[in-house]
């Protein structure tokens, strides 16, 4: 995992964390009290102070982390959602201080996450620290990526932009082996060592590094997420929360590459996006056997992972189960 001549990797361990959920694709007002014994869970129904004014939820996933570790603080804001309308409205509703973010995280390249980059660094920026840094899981997420419904032509789906960020003093840290920041890591590449395949459904253009003919040729290839990662957490006495943001080379290859890393091998959680919606059932049902085997204590499916696997999960492993909302938190190492 690690390349020649670097240190080896050392996880960070916090006492809690805090996962809000500012942008997905599911509002709801009147929600039952959810408890459970291994996470605190905090819905918000309605914002104090904002009668006029709701939450809003759209295709795209973005995530609010605060850690603390011996009384220290960290915070990071993980991926940005489809838009930037969407993305500031949850951001300022649910008083998020831009000022107290100590970076910021991309998982991968697709518009649904880093749509409203661009514009969330041109709004905060003169309110955020001098020395921010956005970090990303390899060159390959600076690539346009293209979308191509059956017999119609390619679409662009947009490109992140670089120099935009560098312009507004954003610094871009490629991780393309595990990176320690402060509180949580990053895994780096993410090991594909299981039964699952490669989804998402994007394109790229021939690459830098011509690995194949029809890269050379200048085709559109399928677009195997090299620049994937997780965003991670060792809790202590708990043990690993992982976030897979959008899992388009498998949740349980990312879940693996974070115990192999960290050398822990207890799942405490697993939150995020797992792009299991266009999965088929028997593809489901293997996850959701190797899941078992991991035995978590708590997971959190949001964004892309789809009511087939979440009704997997109520059969199956109902207790382990718990629903999102934009908004709610779920707070770990309580």
């Amino acid at each position: 995992m690690n390349t020649a001549g670097q240190p080896p990797f050392a996880a960070p361990v916090v006492d809690e964390l805090t996962v809000r959920v500012v942008v997905d694709s599911s509002y709801e007002r009147f929600l039952p009290p959810v408890e459970h014994p291994a996470v605190a869970v905090r819905q918000i129904k309605k914002v104090p102070g904002r009668q006029m004014s709701t939450l809003a939820a759209e295709w795209g996933l973005s995530l609010h982390l605060e850690s603390s570790s011996a009384g220290a603080k960290a915070q990071y804001l993980l991926d940005f959602g489809y838009t930037l309308e969407i993305l500031k409205r949850n951001f300022d509703l649910l008083g998020i201080d831009p000022r107290r973010l100590h970076g910021l995280i991309l998982s991968h390249g697709h518009r649904d996450h880093f749509g409203g980059l661009d514009g969330f660094v041109l709004q905060y920026r003169p309110h955020m620290r001098d020395d921010l840094s956005l970090y990303v899981g390899g060159e390959a997420v600076f690539r346009e990526k293209w979308l191509q419904e059956k017999g119609q032509p390619p679409e662009s789906w947009g490109i992140l932009d670089r120099k935009g960020l560098v312009a507004q003093h954003v610094a871009p840290v490629c991780c393309t082996a595990p990176h320690a920041l402060d509180g949580c890591f990053t895994s780096g590449y993410i090991e594909r060592k299981s039964f699952e395949t490669v989804s998402g459904g994007t394109l790229i253009e021939e690459a830098e590094d011509h690995f194949t003919e029809d890269e050379r040729s200048g085709k559109l290839v399928k677009d195997m997420h090299p620049e994937e990662h997780g965003t991670c957490y060792i809790i202590r006495g708990k043990g690993l929360v992982v976030i897979s943001s959008c899992g388009h080379v498998g949740l349980i290859n990312t879940i693996r590459t974070a115990m192999a890393v960290s050398n822990v091998d207890r799942v405490h959680a697993v939150i995020g996006g797992f792009h299991l919606g266009p999965a088929p059932l028997d593809y489901i049902s293997h996850t959701v056997d190797e899941l078992e085997k991991m035995n978590p204590d708590v997971v959190v499916p949001m964004h892309c992972s789809g009511a087939n696997f979440i009704d997997a999960m109520r059969r199956r492993m109902p207790d382990r189960l718990v629903t999102s909302n934009v908004g709610s938190s779920f707070t770990f190492g309580v």
